[in-house]
């Protein structure tokens, strides 16, 4: 115990109180270091995510704007235009349904529907889809900078669009959309038949050798 009687009069002498101000000022320094850069790393860290969300959410809007150009002009593109066009949706898609926003499932399931009738739109308007479009454009960008606000008015819209199908009436619809993308396949593949190269066969040519021992007429 000799020794904590030592350190007890060490601290209670005179001489040794601006040392311990200096390293209670020293420590308290440190904690609030430490702290501070623990707070400038988590504002970095933040920003540095959001800005990638940013882009994220940005990029997988940018294709499914892209897809509704294509969608409003649907009919006219090739099977195999539409083969890319439905994965680059799809990608997308799982994109929006992966962002860490609210109502991202909600924003995927009303930008399928949209999709689907401007793909329906277009074998009945031709291209005259432009509103169409730039409404879908503007509703996705507007989800973008007002995640919630935009929620609401996408769930109105599906809740509507629910109470509003009819079984009788959609299998009709199904029907004719079934019917439309038949009459597309078969049109393409008519052209494709049409266009394909035809190859014609070409006889060898006799070639005539003249005896020289023989007279020319004969």
């Amino acid at each position: 115990m000799e020794w904590w009687n030592d350190f007890l009069t060490w601290l209670d002498a005179p001489s040794t109180r601006p040392t311990l101000f200096a390293a209670g000022v020293l420590f308290v320094a440190v904690v609030a270091a430490g702290l501070l850069a623990a707070w400038i790393s988590t504002g970095a860290v933040r920003r540095v995510v959001a800005q990638r969300d940013r882009e994220l959410r940005s990029n997988a809007i940018a294709t499914l704007v892209d897809a509704a150009t294509e969608a409003s002009v649907w009919n006219s593109l090739t099977p195999q235009e539409q083969v890319l066009a439905d994965r680059a949706v799809g990608q997308a898609d799982v994109l929006v349904r992966l962002l860490p926003i609210r109502g991202a499932d909600v924003a995927a399931n009303w930008s399928a529907h949209q999709l689907h009738e401007l793909k329906r739109a277009s074998a009945t308007f031709g291209y005259q889809l432009d509103p169409a479009v730039g409404e879908f454009r503007d509703r996705m960008v507007e989800w973008q900078r007002h995640p919630g606000r935009a929620k609401r008015g996408f769930q109105n819209d599906l809740v509507r669009w629910r109470t509003q199908r009819q079984e009788p009436e959609q299998d009709i619809v199904d029907a004719q959309d079934q019917w439309v993308a038949e009459q597309h396949h078969d049109r393409y593949r008519d052209t494709a038949a049409y266009e394909q190269p035809v190859t014609v066969a070409t006889s060898p040519t006799a070639v005539v050798v003249s005896d020289p021992s023989k007279p020319a007429g004969t």
